[in-house]
């Protein structure tokens, strides 16, 4: 694998629009060249019989059955809002006419 010079740095750094000094450019190339290194042998790895993901923990989704549930506490809950008429919230008007 060749070498990740300072002029490759500077050019995406350039791009990326980051102003680096040259002790990051250094800093920059060595660890653009480990992470490199570290890709390359991942790429040994056999992965043929590996199924692809989308994330490294499946997540499931848990469904409730929709119940009507009356409460008690609705007024006290009116109360709480910025504003009422009867017994519903009042909102802004969003659709014009």
């Amino acid at each position: 694998m060749k070498k990740i010079t300072k002029d490759e740095v500077k050019k995406v750094a350039h791009l990326a629009r980051l102003e680096l000094n040259e002790d990051e450019i250094n800093n920059h190339s060595e660890q653009l060249e480990k992470i490199l290194e570290y890709v390359k042998q991942l790429e040994k790895i056999d992965t043929n019989d590996v199924p692809c993901t989308t994330r490294a923990i499946e997540v499931i989704n848990v469904f409730r059955k929709d119940e009507k549930k009356n409460y008690d506490c609705a007024e006290e809950i009116l109360d709480l809002s910025p504003s009422k008429e009867e017994k519903y919230f009042k909102v802004p008007k969003i659709i014009k006419e």
